[in-house]
């Protein structure tokens, strides 16, 4: 593990699945007065150690589980911080989901949380969404930004066939607004793969993109 991270114990902890430890070290850093958003960033780093114990069959599906049980712990916690601190106004609307196949959800719904503090209008359409399901929502709800959420290597396949079939809705006409792909394993290469619009490599680097693309238009 990186000897460099800002919270290792918290990493470590989230790693391994210890709830009461991860718990009681979110609660003393909050008491400390560390960031947040600090505090997020380290989380997610400890889920992609999870994402990848998962792909090397080291944890079974229970711990991926697990994993997103502590984590809507730690964003009920967090939230309760972040809505305090962060008083955006964005005017956006962006339709979020975790594609089909893939059933993980913590990163989806961390980027919720941080869009929604930020004043964004917000429709999730929740876990193992098939490309249709997005198109039908995209069409009805006209987000200015989709994004597609997936956490292993198996997502990459639906996330590409759903790109497709907004990036046709849009030459037609369909006014589809611009897609961007996330999740512990998404980085330049399968944002190619894929032919979305934009990456991001975690939450708040995905709600900071958000705000960038909604104030450009």
């Amino acid at each position: 593990m990186n000897p460099d991270l800002q919270h290792p114990e918290l990493v470590t902890f989230l790693t391994d699945l210890k709830e009461q430890q991860v718990l009681e070290e979110v609660h003393r850093l909050l008491r400390k007065g560390e960031p947040p958003l600090s505090i997020l960033d380290s989380c997610q780093i400890a889920l992609r150690y999870v994402g990848q114990n998962y792909e090397q069959c080291r944890y079974y599906l229970s711990g991926l589980m697990m994993a997103g049980e502590i984590m809507r712990q730690v964003s009920e916690m967090l939230q309760r911080v972040l809505e305090k601190d962060i008083c955006g106004k964005e005017s956006g609307r962006i339709l979020l989901g975790t594609v089909q196949g893939d059933i993980h959800d913590i990163g989806k719904n961390l980027v919720g949380v941080i869009l929604r503090c930020h004043g964004f209008e917000l429709l999730d359409l929740g876990v193992d969404v098939p490309p249709g399901e997005f198109l039908k929502a995209t069409k009805e709800f006209e987000p200015n930004i989709i994004g597609m959420s997936g956490l292993l290597t198996i997502a990459y396949d639906a996330m590409k066939e759903t790109a497709a079939l907004l990036h046709g809705n849009l030459q037609k006409g369909g006014g589809v607004g611009q897609i961007i792909i996330g999740g512990g394993m998404i980085n330049e290469k399968v944002h190619r793969y894929v032919g979305s619009d934009y990456w991001a490599p975690d939450a708040m680097a995905c709600a900071k993109l958000c705000q960038k693309l909604v104030s450009s238009h």
